[in-house]
């Protein structure tokens, strides 16, 4: 039984859609069966795992709204184990139409179902907002990533989120719970950096991963070739970073349904 997890934080720019790409592909190098199902309009995790999104016929859009067999909107990737299911630019207007349809907080949930014991990891990007379509993956996954960003702000807006989770959870799925907090766009040079880390820390204790990912050029290079780090270079800190993320996720996931 694959464990769903949502990507999560309605600041941009914190290195989401970045941890979902590369996360996945080292979960998938370490012979994990994954999914990434692309929740943002924006499309960004579907192009960087080399999607051509103009020639995409079946999208999360389509299951979402017009109850499409969600099988046929799984795409291959360069990776042999891992998979993704594209996004679309209609699913800006997809909140609005989901507006009136009965259970709209759980269509994400039921569309999702039949596809738990084809994955080992189902990870969904959330889009930078706490709409109807974040609220969705919340309530179909088990648990959150919370990338936060090493720079001053960063605390900012998250008791907004846990406000959000909190509601989730207690209306909607009582089994969500917090994976952990991870720090991105870390530099280790930068005495500010370190503060945000022992803040989030001294916050949130246990639940903060203990792998950090660092600021790395090749892990913004790599989309731009529609390539997940560890396929565009290796031995890059951003590959390395994240294969440590992997192999931390699935030793605490261990032992556990």
């Amino acid at each position: 039984m694959g464990k769903i997890i949502a990507l999560a934080n309605q600041k941009g720019g914190v290195g989401k859609t970045t941890t979902t790409i590369n996360l996945a592909a080292s979960l998938a190098t370490l012979e994990k069966r994954v999914l990434v199902v692309d929740a943002d309009p924006q499309a960004n995790a579907s192009s960087g795992l080399g999607v051509n999104i103009k020639q995409v016929n079946s999208s999360i859009y389509e299951c979402l709204i017009d109850n499409a067999d969600v099988k046929e909107a799984i795409h291959d990737t360069e990776i042999e184990t891992l998979k993704v299911i594209p996004s679309h630019i209609n699913l800006v207007g997809a909140e609005i139409e989901m507006l009136n349809m009965p259970g709209r907080e759980k269509i994400m949930r039921n569309v999702l179902a039949p596809l738990k014991d084809e994955f080992d990891y189902i990870l969904i990007d959330c889009s930078p907002s706490l709409g109807l379509i974040t609220v969705n993956a919340l309530t179909a996954a088990q648990s959150v990533i919370i990338p936060v960003q090493a720079e001053y702000f960063a605390l900012e807006g998250i008791s907004k989120l846990l406000n959000t989770i909190k509601i989730i959870k207690s209306r909607l799925n009582p089994a969500l719970e917090i994976e952990g907090f991870l720090l991105t766009m870390y530099d280790s040079r930068l005495r500010q950096a370190n503060q945000i880390y022992d803040e989030v820390k001294r916050h949130f204790q246990e639940l903060v991963f203990s792998t950090v990912i660092q600021r790395n050029v090749k892990l913004s290079e790599a989309p731009s070739y529609g390539l997940p780090a560890i396929l565009y270079d290796a031995d890059s800190n951003g590959a390395k970073n994240h294969m440590a993320l992997a192999k931390e996720l699935i030793s605490r996931n261990e032992g556990k349904d």
